[in-house]
């Protein structure tokens, strides 16, 4: 009888991230999930336990490199290996360069790319034994940086370098490497993304209701998972951006200008007036 698999998944309790973290339960994976508030995780984690899923709550902040070598260290404990890590614990921001705090700046770079490190430098010597697969949910914004929202577009960029190197590193290893770069997806990471001063934002400029749902992208990154497929943009827009951005780079610099200068409070018109 094969032995049940582990997922960690980083900041699985919303979006994306708890979508994953359904849709693996689903097929029978034990559960690891990581989140900031222990409110919100102990409700989520007693939801699957109410559902009979063998799951793992660990109240951690993706930047810290302790918390995420004890979240390793807890995972093998419990249930013995690591056989999936998914990276997906991330922030925004919406501001301009010009008057950001860089704090700011180092916070969104802390949790977004070097949480996923700490969290692959833990549980590579896990995975390698398992031949397992990593996951980072990167982002369109890893591939076409947009004004601003300049930290959260370098923390992308970084990702995106960070797992191509890793995965020629791991090229005879065993271990898959994915990268899944979302467009604009339903979930809360407009609304929690901080501005200027690190204040959170509070309400999305974007339609949620139009956009892809986490539940999709969790279907598609477990079908990619499945496939062991390399990296992959989704939605139509995503990979219409990143197509025309190598042909047309300075056309799509005045193209993304303007589609976001007609956000709601747009950061890039009250510099335009």
């Amino acid at each position: 009888m094969p032995k049940t698999q582990t997922v960690v998944i980083t900041g699985g309790t919303s979006g994306i991230g708890k979508a994953c973290a359904e849709l693996y339960a689903s097929k029978g994976y034990n559960l690891v999930l990581t989140g900031r508030n222990q409110e919100k995780l102990d409700q989520v984690i007693e939801s699957f336990q109410s559902s009979g899923h063998q799951v793992l709550g660990i109240q951690a902040n993706a930047a810290s490199e302790e918390g995420a070598k004890d979240v390793i260290e807890q995972t093998i404990k419990t249930f013995g290996s690591l056989d999936v890590l998914i990276c997906n614990a991330g922030i925004s921001m919406r501001a301009m360069f010009e008057d950001l705090d860089l704090k700011v700046f180092r916070e969104v770079m802390d949790i977004n790319f070097m949480g996923t490190v700490n969290y692959v430098k833990y549980a590579l010597p896990h995975l390698l034994e398992s031949k397992g697969t990593i996951i980072g949910i990167s982002s369109i914004n890893g591939h076409r940086g947009t004004p601003a929202r300049t930290a959260y577009s370098s923390s992308k960029f970084a990702m995106e370098g960070f797992f191509e190197a890793l995965r020629t590193e791991l090229l005879y290893r065993g271990v898959h490497v994915l990268v899944a770069s979302p467009g604009y997806t339903g979930t809360n990471i407009r609304n929690t993304a901080l501005t200027a001063d690190g204040k959170i934002q509070g309400e999305s400029p974007k339609d949620e209701s139009k956009m892809m749902t986490a539940e999709e992208v969790a279907l598609r990154i477990y079908k990619g998972h499945q496939r062991k497929t390399r990296n992959f943009i989704l939605t139509p827009l995503g990979w219409w951006l990143n197509f025309l951005n190598h042909f047309v780079p300075r056309l799509m610099d005045k193209i993304v200008y303007n589609v976001l200068a007609k956000e709601p409070d747009s950061p890039l018109k009250e510099k335009a007036n």
